[in-house]
């Protein structure tokens, strides 16, 4: 039986992948920072679907809970198979709105943990000669709209990058880009939602399943819904100026975990 490692699993797109994972009979490692809700999630899953949950209690905005995720990505005896990198947050308010310890926060969840954990589970991934990792990212990676877009550029740019240089591994690498997900992520940044269309909302529980599938077919980059590859599509006829106005209209975050 395998195991997968889920960060940010207690709700939104992480939530949606251990349910999707256990579901199909994969051992978990859930991570997060909140232990009560790990413990209820993991009681959950394995009563309902008969597999084994750890848990493990990590704030990935900190040196030592990408430490210690990191050295479970790496333990040999209990390996993990699949990484799903899925843990973020959003910042309500423009540039300069926000405070450099939050942008700074941003950048080590989105980028430096991100890092970290890959290299970590690639690492021992393959030695083993098989494996995958999904990084979470947003269809605004592909626009312009502040740290968070560019956060989620180059957790894009780095997956394909490493996804190239592992090619023959047996490592599968991906970046998933969702758009617009009904989750806790908007609440919880203190972003309204009321001039977001109805069609631009996508359903978690999809998206995890599409974005499993396409890393079964090999992709490096995955945007887990036609409407959202059409609309990338026409993003790349808009100037780019035209384009970050209409983002900033409707937010500062795209995709939420």
């Amino acid at each position: 039986m395998t195991t997968a490692l889920i960060t940010g699993s207690t709700a939104g797109i992480g939530a949606a992948f251990a349910r999707r994972l256990a579901a199909d009979g994969h051992d978990l490692v859930l991570v997060a920072r909140d232990i009560v809700r790990l413990r209820e999630q993991a009681t959950e899953l394995h009563d309902r679907h008969g597999i084994e949950a750890e848990v493990l209690s990590a704030d990935l905005a900190d040196d030592k809970g990408i430490e210690a995720v990191a050295e479970r990505l790496g333990d040999r005896k209990n390996p993990v198979d699949l990484l799903i990198n899925n843990a973020g947050f959003g910042n309500k308010g423009r540039y300069l709105d926000v405070s450099m310890a939050d942008e700074l926060r941003m950048i080590k969840v989105h980028c430096e943990a991100v890092l970290r954990l890959t290299s970590a589970a690639a690492e021992a991934m393959r030695e083993r000669g098989r494996g995958g990792v999904v990084n979470v990212a947003s269809v605004a990676a592909f626009v312009p709209r502040g740290t968070y877009g560019a956060s989620k550029a180059w957790v894009v740019q780095f997956t394909q990058g490493a996804a190239k240089d592992l090619a023959g591994s047996g490592v599968r690498l991906m970046a998933l880009c969702p758009g617009f997900v009904r989750t806790e992520f908007h609440e919880r940044a203190g972003m309204g939602t009321g001039s977001i269309p109805n069609w631009m909302w996508l359903d978690a529980d999809k998206v995890a399943e599409a974005g499993l599938a396409d890393l079964a077919r090999g992709k490096s980059v995955s945007i887990p819904d036609p409407r959202y590859k059409a609309l990338m599509g026409a993003a790349k006829l808009v100037p780019r100026g035209m384009l970050g106005g209409i983002t900033s209209r409707t937010g500062r975050k795209y995709g939420p975990q």
